[in-house]
């Protein structure tokens, strides 16, 4: 495939599924943005400009991924970068849904724009930034779902 895609989240943190996934949709499109949004709903440990730099950091190595900030609508994103193309994942059948719905919300609000899925590797298909938030959070490590970057944020932020 060519062309852009551009693959929303919190990524608070980034964890080793995430990487995953860009590094694969890195294989299939021209350029993918990453894009971290803000979300009044979520509570998270990282700020954004914190975010920001952590995903820099992990996904420098990839020379047609791109990093943004965004707050607001995914699809207004997506029309100012003249990007037609989404990532999404889901984890369980429990993301489905969710997944489902807002990808039907953007089509609805932009035909042009379509969202393309990647199941996560198997390794990965459990881990989330919540599950990994959660582990820390009682002293626990996270060394196996997270890169080094981002457990030196982690140790860096808990310690404050």
């Amino acid at each position: 495939m060519s062309g852009k895609i551009i693959y929303p989240g919190t990524f608070d943190p980034i964890t080793n599924g995430h990487v995953d996934l860009v590094e694969r949709a890195s294989r299939l499109f021209s350029q993918v943005i990453v894009a971290i949004g803000t979300n009044p709903q979520k509570h998270t440990l990282f700020s954004l400009t914190e975010r920001e730099a952590i995903v820099h950091k992990v996904l420098g190595k990839y020379q047609n991924v791109e990093v943004c900030t965004f707050s607001g609508l995914l699809i207004n994103l997506a029309r100012d970068k003249k990007i037609t193309m989404i990532l999404r994942s889901f984890r369980a059948m429990s993301d489905f849904d969710y997944e489902l719905q807002l990808a039907s919300v953007n089509r609805i609000m932009d035909p042009e724009v379509e969202t393309v899925f990647l199941t996560p590797s198997e390794k990965y298909a459990y881990v989330s930034s919540s599950l990994v938030r959660e582990i820390v959070s009682v002293g626990g490590d996270v060394s196996l779902f997270v890169p080094p970057e981002v457990q030196r944020a982690l140790k860096n932020k808990l310690e404050v």
